[in-house]
C-alpha cells in the first residue's frame, strides 16, 4: 500500500510481506534487482517524477516503488530532490534507471484499470478498522487522473460489493463488523445453494476432479498453506464451481455477498495458518464429493451449511487484523464509525 506518506497497512512491531503484485511492486522488483546487479551504482539519484516517467506510470505507485526502496535499505533520502544509492560514488550520479525495453511501460490498461486494484487493496485492508467514506475527487487528485476516471474506480467498486452509498448518496466501505458480516454471510447461505444445484448438471468433470486434487495437496500441507492457496480454494468453491450455473442474473445478486471473499484475499494473505488445520478444507471437499455422486440436494445443504458456520471463522480474522495491525492515514478515506 502506498508509502512515504500515503497509506499502509502495516503489521504492528513486525515486517511486512504478502501484498499482492500491483504496479509499484513491479518497478520495485526492477530497480532493486539493478541496484543489486550494480546497474544502478552507488550515488545515482531516483525521483519520483523520473521513475513515473521511466516506467509509464503514475506518481502514486513510483512513490510506494521508492518507499519500498528504501524500507530495504537499498536507497536512502538525498540532501537534495529524491533518494540515492548508498554507498561511495563512481561518479555516476544520473538519475536515469536503464529499463531494459520489454520492461519499459508497465501499463497499457484504461486509466481506471491502472489503479483500481491498488484502491481496491487500500479500502479492503482497511474495513477490518472501521467504514470509510470514498471521496471521488480526492481520490482523483491522489491519483493524478481526471474525475472520470475516479468515477470510474468508484464503480467498479460498487458492482464487486465493496462500496455502496449512504441515504446522502455519499460512497462509503462498510466495515466488517458482526453485523454486517453475518448479513452477508447468511445471503450468501441462501443464493450459493441455488447456484450450485443449477450448476451441478453442467459441472465438467475434469473441473471437479481438479477441485479435489488440489484440496488433497492442500490437505496433505496443512501446515505449510499459504493465503494465497487459500483464497484460491475459495474461489474455485464460490466463484468459478457456481458460475456454471449461467445465471447471470443469480451471479449478479451473489456478487454483492461476495465482496467477502475479496476481503478474505486480504485475511488470508496475513492469517493463514490461524487454525491449526483449516477447517473449510474438509468442508469443501464433503461437497465435491457429494456433486461427484450426484448427490446434488445433498451438496447444496453442505454449502449451506458450511457457509452458515463460517461466519465466526471470517470474524476470528477480523480480530486478529485489528490487534496485530494498523493502518495509516488517506486522503480519499474518511475513517467513521457506522452504526
Amino acid at each position: 500500500m502506498p508509502g512515504s506518506g500515503t497509506g499502509r497497512i502495516a503489521r504492528k512491531a513486525s515486517a511486512r510481506s504478502g501484498h499482492v503484485p500491483r504496479l509499484y511492486q513491479r518497478a520495485f522488483d526492477i530497480l532493486a534487482g539493478q541496484i543489486d546487479d550494480g546497474n544502478i551504482p552507488p550515488g545515482a539519484r531516483l525521483t519520483e517524477s523520473g521513475i513515473a516517467a521511466q516506467f509509464g506510470i503514475s506518481r502514486a505507485p513510483a512513490r510506494r516503488a521508492l518507499s519500498e526502496l528504501e524500507d530495504s535499505g537499498r536507497i536512502v533520502k538525498s540532501e537534495g530532490r529524491g533518494y540515492a544509492v548508498p554507498g561511495e560514488s563512481n561518479g555516476q550520479h544520473a538519475a536515469t534507471v536503464n529499463v531494459p525495453d520489454d520492461e519499459l511501460r508497465l501499463v497499457s490498461l484504461p486509466s481506471w484499470e491502472r489503479i483500481y486494484g491498488e484502491v481496491e487493496d487500500e479500502i479492503i485492508g482497511r474495513i477490518s478498522f472501521a467504514s470509510w467514506r470514498v471521496k471521488e475527487a480526492e481520490l482523483a487528485r491522489f491519483y493524478g487522473v481526471s474525475r472520470t476516471v475516479s468515477r470510474d474506480v468508484v464503480g467498479r467498486l460498487q458492482q464487486r460489493g465493496v462500496v455502496r452509498k449512504d441515504d446522502r448518496s455519499r460512497w462509503y466501505a462498510p466495515a466488517l463488523s458482526p453485523k454486517h458480516v453475518g448479513e452477508l454471510y447468511e445471503l450468501r447461505s441462501i443464493l450459493e445453494p441455488v447456484a450450485l444445484v443449477k450448476a451441478a448438471p453442467k459441472v465438467p468433470k475434469e473441473f471437479l476432479a481438479g477441485m479435489r486434487s488440489d484440496l488433497e495437496a492442500a490437505i496433505a500441507h496443512a501446515d505449510e498453506i499459504e493465503g494465497p492457496t487459500l483464497d484460491r480454494l475459495e474461489r474455485q468453491m464460490h466463484v468459478e464451481l457456481l458460475d456454471h450455473c449461467e445465471n447471470r442474473t443469480l451471479m449478479q445478486s451473489i456478487a454483492l455477498p461476495q465482496s467477502l471473499l475479496i476481503a478474505h484475499r486480504f485475511l488470508y494473505r496475513w492469517t493463514p495458518r490461524l487454525f491449526d488445520k483449516e477447517p473449510f478444507l474438509p468442508e469443501h471437499m464433503e461437497i465435491i464429493d457429494l456433486l461427484g455422486a450426484g448427490r446434488t440436494d445433498a451438496a447444496a445443504t453442505a454449502l449451506r451449511d458450511h457457509l452458515l458456520v463460517s461466519r465466526e471463522r471470517a470474524l476470528a480474522r477480523v480480530d486478529v487484523i485489528v490487534r496485530d495491525f494498523q493502518c495509516e492515514e488517506l486522503p480519499y478515506l474518511e475513517r467513521f464509525e457506522s452504526a
